[in-house]
């Protein structure tokens, strides 16, 4: 089951909520709202969602007073199944312009497209250097998105978090979830070599400042999970969310945090544990997801 909360910036009694689906319009690059099932108008700030088998996109808004005023749409937030899995190589989140980069999808289906949902929430479904199950990119800015990969038959992957610079340094970290108990290794790279004296920082907070070029993490714990960055000569990198996955829980939530860094997500991840904070419409749509895995006897 998945719980969606919606939040509203000044938050007060009177409020009423709506719950809609994000459909894609491909054509026109845009998205359509389809209201879910007893999704309108509800008292409660959380909707739960059951049975989620497929990816989809979810949006919420706010109304009170009579006549209703209504806020803005927040931006469309997805939640992921993953009977297929995306790998990335370099493997890593930040990437410089020019870059190669390689995005394969893995899984027993025979045709796969590669989609992408860029910064500014358009919606693209079409890679330009496809061959076989993977999708070849020379990275430019634009190419800073969420992927994910879907078969012919509908089934999608994981989603991952791409973000491309035009400045080092970037810091080379997982651009999947680390399982609780494992070994990570950060560092902090030019377009030339892996740095050496450089800072590295997690939720802002300087946690090494020597000599060594990289930052270990012996046994990651979810209390490692957070945003990393690292500086070189006076210059940081953008940061980036690592998140952890435990080893021994049934389930897990995702926090889908707003703005342009991905890292997250959200961002997404699944994307990341995400929020997105939409200052016009006083609309904050904030996700709780919750995988249950199946139990087996």
């Amino acid at each position: 089951s998945v719980t969606l909360n919606c939040e509203v910036e000044h938050p007060s009694a009177g409020w009423s909520f709506y719950w809609y689906k994000a459909v894609p319009d491909l054509s026109e690059k845009s998205s359509s709202y389809e209201l879910l099932p007893d999704g309108s108008g509800t008292a409660q700030d959380s909707y739960i969602i059951h049975g989620q088998t497929h990816t989809a996109g979810y949006v919420c808004r706010a109304g009170r007073g009579d006549p209703e005023y209504h806020t803005d749409h927040s931006q469309p937030k997805f939640v992921w199944s993953a009977p297929a899995s995306l790998t990335v190589s370099p493997d890593r989140v930040q990437h410089f312009t020019s870059d190669s980069v390689s995005l394969t999808c893995e899984g027993n289906f025979i045709e796969w497209r590669v989609r992408k949902f860029s910064e500014d929430g358009q919606l693209y479904s079409d890679c330009r250097r496809m061959t076989g199950s993977t999708c070849n990119i020379y990275t430019s800015k634009s190419d800073t998105a969420v992927y994910w990969c879907e078969s012919g038959s509908g089934e999608f992957s994981n989603a991952v978090n791409i973000t491309v610079h035009d400045y080092d340094p970037i810091l080379v970290s997982p651009v999947h979830p680390v399982t609780e108990g494992t070994s990570v290794s950060l560092s902090c790279c030019s377009r030339e070599k892996i740095l050496s004296n450089v800072i590295f920082y997690y939720n802002n907070k300087i946690i090494q400042n020597d000599t060594w070029g990289e930052l270990n993490i012996s046994a990651v714990s979810k209390s490692d999970e957070g945003f990393y960055k690292c500086q070189y000569s006076g210059r940081e990198s953008a940061q980036s969310w690592m998140s952890v996955r435990a080893v021994f829980s049934s389930s897990f939530s995702v926090l889908m945090i707003s703005g342009l860094i991905f890292g997250i997500v959200f961002i997404f991840l699944v994307f990341l544990y995400k929020k997105v904070y939409r200052k016009k419409g006083e609309t904050l749509l904030f996700y709780s997801l919750k995988y249950l895995n199946k139990q087996h006897s």
